[in-house]
This record gives structure tokens, C-alpha cells and sequence, in this order.
């Protein structure tokens, strides 16, 4: 099934870059001149604790922000600009759904923002339900879903337009362990499908699975590279060591 719209150019050149990037809100700095690159066709995370600024920045690279200084670009155009919303999916920490709505209903109601019609519609309905294993839930009011089964809608959501890049910002917070591999399998999968992730996390062992991540602290990134380089730069054996060990300073 064609789950995404497949990019046209390099595959390894840069899909989004923040260059110098600060965001202040008042006196307080949320971002402090932040610069990074996301290949396309890879997930790259964002790890670090809350309040961290990790989704101050998704913001500002999804163009719901605009930052104080520096530059950011998505897919090559210069952030923000509203034609190449329809080239992105976005989820959000806070599940924007329609309590009331059925699950399809609000997959309609929110690929109908994409100009997405009839017969086309109920097809990616039915290839994106089942991505998300919730083809069988697709008539239950959302109110009456869990937790996990909410994210996954979520995720569905972002995914209906078929987009390039992928923005999720925590997307498996307050989940179980179970339903968090499931939605790390499928981002494996969208991954293998040509689609470039960012991905949000405080989750040490979810950064793992990310090709390359930023460690953030305080608005600053304080290390950048795989896992495996992230690890052996700081001679550590897991994540939560690494991060430990790059925090005192700036990579």
C-alpha cells in the first residue's frame, strides 16, 4: 500500500535544518542558538527532560512559531510557510481529537482540512486504520478509547495525507510498554516506507531506536550523533549514562 508520498530528490540530503536557532519568551530563553540537521529518511530524536525546549522547537520547524533569531528550513523551503503544511504530519504531545466523534469521523473531519474526498478518503481510512491496528475500533467514540488507543488515532491523523516528514512530539508519553512498541514497530515501518521522522522523547531507551539524536538541556543541544557514537564519545554503556555525561557542557 502506498502509505506516503515519496520524496523525488537525494535521499541523504538534509530534510530539515535549524540554523542558530533562539526562541525567548520575555527574559526567560527557551532556545539558545540551536543548530541541527534531519536527513531524509531517518528518525531523528530530540532527548532530553521536560522542559528541556524540546517542543518549543517542534513549533518553530512545524511553523507554529516563529524564533527570535536564526533560520529554520522543511524540505527545503524557509519555516514558517503555509504551502508546505500539506507536505507534513504533525502530532502533537496533547491528543487534538473529537471526544464525541467516532474514530472515522474524526479521520474524516481532519482529512477533509487536506481536500481529501471520497472514494480516495474511505481507501486511506482503511490502509491507515490498519498501519495503526485500529480497524476493528474505527465506529467507537473516541471518548471511549484508552489512552494508547488515542495516540495511535493521533498518529493516523498525521499520517492520512500521505506526508513526506513526519513531526511527533512525545508520541508515546503516558503508555504502556506494550503499546509503546507497537508504535515504535510502525514508525520502523513508515521509516522502511521513505518517510523522515523527528521524534520527541524523555524516554532513554526510545533514543536507541532513533538513527541519530540531539541531547538537549536547558535549551541547549549538548551532544549530536548516532546512539552508538553518542555512547562511545561519552564511554558509557547506555543512554541514561551518556546523557548524564554530555550535560555538564556543550558538544
Amino acid at each position: 500500500m502506498n502509505l506516503v508520498t515519496q520524496p523525488n530528490d537525494d535521499s541523504h540530503s538534509d530534510c530539515i535544518a535549524a540554523v542558530h536557532v533562539s526562541r525567548s519568551f520575555g527574559k526567560r530563553t527557551v532556545l539558545d542558538d540551536i543548530s541541527l540537521t534531519v536527513r531524509k529518511g531517518e528518525i531523528f530524536g530530540l532527548l532530553g527532560p521536560s522542559g528541556s525546549g524540546k517542543t518549543t522547537l517542534v513549533r518553530l520547524i512545524t511553523g507554529l512559531d516563529i524564533p527570535n533569531g536564526g533560520t529554520i528550513t522543511l524540505l527545503g523551503e524557509k519555516m514558517p510557510k503555509l504551502d508546505i503544511l500539506s507536505r507534513i504530519g504533525y502530532m502533537a504531545q496533547s491528543d487534538a481529537l473529537y471526544g464525541e466523534l467516532t474514530a472515522q469521523e474524526n479521520l474524516e473531519f481532519f482529512s477533509a482540512l487536506y481536500g481529501l474526498r471520497g472514494t480516495k478518503l474511505k481507501s486511506r481510512i482503511k490502509e491507515v486504520a490498519e498501519l495503526v491496528k485500529l480497524s476493528d475500533d474505527l465506529k467507537k467514540p473516541v471518548q471511549l478509547y484508552s489512552g494508547g488507543m488515542k495516540r495511535r488515532l493521533s498518529l493516523a491523523v498525521a499520517l492520512m495525507h500521505g506526508p513526506e516528514v513526519l513531526v511527533l512530539d512525545e508520541p508515546t508519553v503516558g503508555i504502556d510498554p506494550v503499546l509503546r512498541k507497537s508504535i515504535w514497530d510502525e514508525l520502523d515501518n513508515l521509516r522502511r516506507a521513505g518517510v523522515t521522522m523527528l521524534v520527541t522523547t524523555h524516554v532513554m531507551d526510545e533514543a536507541e531506536k532513533c538513527d541519530r539524536l540531539a541531547m538537549i538541556r536547558d535549551g541547549k543541544v549538548i551532544a549530536l550523533g548516532s546512539p552508538e557514537q553518542l555512547k562511545a564519545d561519552s564511554q558509557a554503556s547506555s543512554m541514561e549514562d551518556a546523557f548524564i555525561a554530555f550535560r555538564g557542557g556543550v558538544a
